[in-house]
């Protein structure tokens, strides 16, 4: 990816106990990416969130959570990336799962594969 005006950093946030059938929805969102074509996809597990439902996850020993908030990130085109939130929101409408999808503006400054 050269330097380009119009790059977006899109992220996803969801819970960790997501599923599409009986995969991870973050999974499947990493895979969709990288079939999409899209520069890459990192995905970060919190140790502590709440969503629009106000329940609190953590990972506290005593609150032990088996769905902690996971955060996607990816890097791209606007073009590339507004294609790819539809299929985003087409999986979250199919796993009738929550969550919150932003879009902002990245400016890349290094991205190289190493040796």
């Amino acid at each position: 990816m050269e330097r380009q005006p119009d790059i977006k950093l899109l992220r996803v946030f969801i819970g960790e106990g997501d599923k599409v059938g009986s995969r991870p929805l973050y999974e499947v969102i990493v895979f969709e990416a990288k079939k999409q074509g899209l520069s890459g996809a990192t995905v970060t597990r919190g140790i502590m969130g709440f969503g629009p439902n106000s329940k609190i996850h953590t990972t506290k020993l005593f609150e032990i959570s088996t769905d902690l908030p996971l955060i996607i990130e990816i890097v791209d085109t606007e073009e590339k990336i507004r294609k790819f939130v539809e299929t985003v929101e087409k999986l979250f409408d199919e796993t009738r799962s929550g969550g919150l999808i932003t879009l902002e503006k990245a400016e890349v400054i290094r991205y190289k594969a190493g040796k």
